[in-house]
């Protein structure tokens, strides 16, 4: 039987996951990366998408975040997530909320600040929008 590693979700709410696994996929900032038990050390930031979590040789479950932090060792990995919600949660409902709540925060820009605030709910209404395809 192949090492686990041990794989921790948490949301500013509460833990949501906190399991021994075979492999974590991780949306990283840099694109997507695979923990494994005895990976090498790192810490990423992690963008609006899919965690997805392998065991018994399958995806067991998968679950939008919004973005956050990754942190990986030989033994763990640690996701920080800013909001986490489990794929079979979301709805087109949601979705198009988001996707309003970014249109308007756009129009409602009118700094950088607000931009930059605008642009972010933005790519987390497409990414939410893609895990529900």
């Amino acid at each position: 039987m192949a090492e686990k590693i041990q794989f921790e979700l948490v949301s500013p709410a509460k833990l949501l996951v906190s399991a021994k696994v075979d492999m974590v996929v991780v949306p990283g900032s840099e694109g997507d990366f695979g923990a494994l038990a005895l990976h090498a050390p790192m810490i990423t930031t992690v963008r609006p998408g899919v965690i997805d979590i392998h065991d018994g040789g399958k995806v067991s479950s998968s679950i939008f975040v919004a973005g956050g932090f990754a942190e990986v060792n030989e033994e763990r990995i640690t996701v920080l997530a800013e909001e986490a919600i489990p794929v079979g949660e979301l709805t087109a409902d949601l979705v198009e909320a988001r996707k309003k709540a970014a249109k308007e925060a756009s129009d409602d820009a009118n700094n950088d600040r607000d931009r930059a605030h605008a642009e972010r709910l933005t790519r987390i209404a497409e990414a939410m929008a893609a895990a529900v395809a």
